[in-house]
Parts: structure tokens; C-alpha cells; sequence
């Protein structure tokens, strides 16, 4: 039900008119009772997630939070821009928003979560940012975005 305020709450923000349709499973029409979709939320939720992903250098759609993340994926993107010395990102927990967690899929069209944003553009999940960690990619986007590696330091240290 919350899902349906939050939904309804942003259409009015955006002036669109609420238009609840039924959801249709299989050859039946669910009619009266849940689940119905709202048809302007997909659209200004997409438009949402636009704004989203540009707003900060570093953006990471995850299961919990930087400080507490829910799920191993989660936790290992989290581990790697630590190594690195990103602090700084923004990171939005999926598991309170199913319409977020969701929605996030479709915008990138990837179908799992965590999901990283270098200045708005997709850089992926899990597994292509451990792979740009380990062949040192990861350094050269950062720097790419004005944020200098942790690790570069600790290399010229260990020298």
C-alpha cells in the first residue's frame, strides 16, 4: 500500500493525473483489490532515476546501506570503493523501495542489483567492478572523474 502513496504522491508532484489500471495474470483481470500499477509512475520514476544518476559522481543502487549492506554483492562493491578512498557516493537502498528496486532494472536495463553510476552513465554490477579493480581500470575511470586512488598511494608507500 505505501507503494501506491509513494507513486500516487510523486504523479501528483509531477502534475500527471493518477490512472490506476488493473493487472492482468494470465487470461483473468484482477479488478477491485491489489496488485494494480500506476501508469505515471513508471515514466516519472525512469525520468526520477535520470536525475538520480547524475546528481553525484559516484552512485550506487544496493541492497542495505554503505554502512550495512544486506546482500554479499552489496557488500563487496561497497569494499572496493572503500579500498579505493571513495567515501563520498551516493547510494540508495533497494530493499526500501520495491518500485526503486524495480525501476533501477529497467533503467539500466540490467537485471541485478548492486548497479554503479560513474557521472551518470552505467558502469554495471558486482562482477565487471571487481573486474575493472583487478585490471586497474577502476583507477583510471576514478581519475577520470576528478577522484584520485587510495591505492596509488599505498603503492608509492610500499616503494
Amino acid at each position: 500500500m505505501n507503494a501506491i502513496i509513494r507513486s500516487t504522491a510523486r504523479c501528483l508532484r509531477a502534475g500527471a493525473a493518477a490512472v490506476y489500471l488493473p493487472v492482468r495474470a494470465g487470461a483473468r483481470v484482477w479488478s477491485a483489490s491489489p496488485p494494480r500499477r500506476l501508469l505515471c509512475a513508471a515514466a516519472d520514476l525512469q525520468k526520477d532515476l535520470g536525475a538520480m544518476v547524475k546528481k553525484d559522481k559516484v552512485v550506487v543502487f544496493m541492497k542495505g546501506t554503505p554502512a550495512q549492506p544486506m546482500c554479499g554483492f552489496s557488500n563487496a562493491v561497497v569494499q572496493i570503493l572503500r579500498m579505493h578512498g571513495v567515501d563520498q557516493y551516493a547510494a540508495y537502498n533497494v530493499l526500501d523501495d520495491g518500485e526503486l528496486r524495480e525501476g533501477v532494472k529497467v533503467f539500466s536495463n540490467w537485471p541485478t542489483i548492486p548497479q554503479v553510476y560513474f557521472s551518470g552513465e552505467f558502469v554495471g554490477g558486482c562482477d565487471i567492478l571487481l573486474q575493472m579493480h583487478q585490471n586497474g581500470d577502476l583507477v583510471e575511470e576514478l581519475k577520470k572523474l576528478g577522484i584520485h586512488s587510495a591505492l596509488l598511494n599505498a603503492e608509492k608507500e610500499s616503494k
